[in-house]
């Protein structure tokens, strides 16, 4: 061990101790200081290397540099980050926005997100936000919009659907031009009393509490969106099988009497029984019927329909009786015009 021409004086003892002790002391600043100390006290190498992660040579140079320099010399430099980006930083950013993806700086996430612009501006600029309301104006400005990610089926395969498009959407243009003609895209949708919610904004520090049911009832409701006049006709059913979905299409005759009725929806197992077969057959062929594409309910404007249903209706409000409140969704929905084009 290398030997110690001068020991510590008390006054340099008590400065070290004081500096060891005050809150503020980083954890580097302490393994500093007791280096210093052991190393003034003739400690055995390990027992410094086991304390403060330094070997015994870094040690002796942090006591000498204390000896010179002070007490300053122990603490660490407080980096204080700039507060805003120049004109020409701003630029950079968007491009690594609009050209980059976040494992392009070591990130796994797939999307972009403001922790992760944040971490990036601060690492390659040494700008900290104190606010998200300046990462959403570089988000803007890079012309990103914010919005949850879709979901869609894993079985869902592509080119079967844009086949069906290439094949489907002109027919069905060419139906809306049809005079005596109407287009109609259906589905259906359960509506229950379980509470549903969805964000709203409220002063700061309220925080509201909904009540929600313990019983479970539900309501089905068949929904046909008419694409020339923005029409939407539904009906509350008990459930969605073959005969209420026979009655139904019943109901759709009866209202357009006399024209042909196109109807687009999906491939449940209800819409290609028997009992739809032997109905069409009754219809003398009034009714054209086209299934979507399987696992594709974003081609469905009548998606868009139960949406706006639920936003107005049912999103945040406690459901105490089922018929009332489907009564309620179904009156809201065949008293508005919803202009979903097919295709868009």
């Amino acid at each position: 061990m290398r030997k110690q021409k001068i020991k510590l004086v008390e006054k340099q003892l008590e400065e070290l101790r004081e500096l060891r002790d005050r809150s503020d002391c980083r954890a580097s600043e302490l393994k500093r200081v007791l280096a210093i100390l052991l190393v003034d006290q003739a400690k055995l190498p390990q027992l410094i290397k086991d304390l403060t992660g330094f070997n015994q040579k870094y040690a002796f140079d942090l006591r000498k540099k204390y000896l010179q320099r002070g007490i300053g010399s122990l603490r660490s430099k407080k980096k204080i980050p700039k507060e805003l980006l120049t004109r020409g930083q701003r630029a950079q950013i968007a491009k690594v926005l609009t050209t980059g993806l976040p494992k392009d700086f070591g990130f796994e996430a797939p999307t972009w997100t403001t922790a992760i612009l944040a971490r990036i501006i601060e690492e390659q600029f040494g700008v900290r936000y104190k606010s998200r309301t300046s990462l959403y104006i570089i988000f803007r400005q890079a012309k990103f919009t914010y919005h949850k990610p879709d979901k869609q089926y894993k079985n869902r395969k592509q080119d079967l659907i844009d086949e069906w498009k290439q094949k489907v959407y002109p027919e069905i243009q060419e139906a809306l031009k049809a005079p005596h003609t109407v287009v109609l895209v259906e589905d259906e949708m359960m509506l229950s009393t379980q509470t549903t919610t969805q964000k709203v904004w409220l002063p700061q520090g309220q925080f509201p509490k909904i009540d929600v049911s313990s019983k479970r009832q539900i309501r089905c409701i068949y929904g046909f969106l008419n694409l020339k006049t923005g029409k939407e006709h539904a009906f509350m059913t008990m459930k969605a099988n073959s005969i209420e979905s026979c009655n139904v299409l019943k109901q759709i005759k009866d209202l357009y009497e006399g024209y042909k009725i196109v109807i687009v929806w999906d491939n449940a197992i209800w819409h290609k029984s028997s009992k739809i077969k032997d109905f069409l057959t009754s219809t003398q062929h009034r009714f054209h019927l086209i299934n979507f594409p399987p696992y594709s309910p974003e081609l469905n404007p009548q998606e868009h329909v139960w949406k706006a249903g639920r936003t107005n209706i049912t999103h945040n409000h406690f459901i105490d009786d089922i018929d009332k409140a489907t009564t309620k969704f179904i009156a809201f929905l065949n008293s508005q015009s919803f202009d979903y084009k097919f295709g868009n």
